[in-house]
């Protein structure tokens, strides 16, 4: 069973990939902020963390991966970055900190799966 973490602000977002990546072998787990999403991953050890950058409250996509990473037990979880921002400065941070993919909204669902599926295999 692979653990797929998907952290949006918007529900409508959360629901379209719990739908969209949901199977017999993958349990879709949904946080709507950085903080709710460091909680999960370290009670339920995610496979692949898809995180929005811009979330409402204190930290930011950038800030909960940056925590993730320096925790041992989810550091090496691949990471899918899918945010309304693409600018390059932020497509370069995201290289910097050794994020492994990373699409831009609105994003093709064809897309997104082909990065799961060699994310998560």
């Amino acid at each position: 069973m692979k653990n797929i973490l998907v952290v949006d602000d918007q529900p409508t977002i959360r629901q379209l990939l719990k739908v969209s990546l949901d199977g017999p072998d993958r349990e879709i787990l949904l946080a709507e902020s950085g903080e709710q999403a460091l909680d999960i991953a370290r009670l339920r050890t995610p496979d692949l963390i898809i995180m929005d950058i811009m979330m409402p409250g204190g930290m930011d996509g950038f800030e909960a991966v940056r925590q993730m990473r320096s925790d041992p037990a989810i550091g090496a979880c691949p990471v899918l970055i899918l945010t309304a921002k693409d600018q390059q400065s932020e497509r370069g941070r995201a290289t910097e900190m050794g994020i492994d993919g990373y699409l831009s909204k609105p994003f093709r669902l064809d897309e997104l799966l082909r990065q799961v599926e060699q994310l998560i295999s």
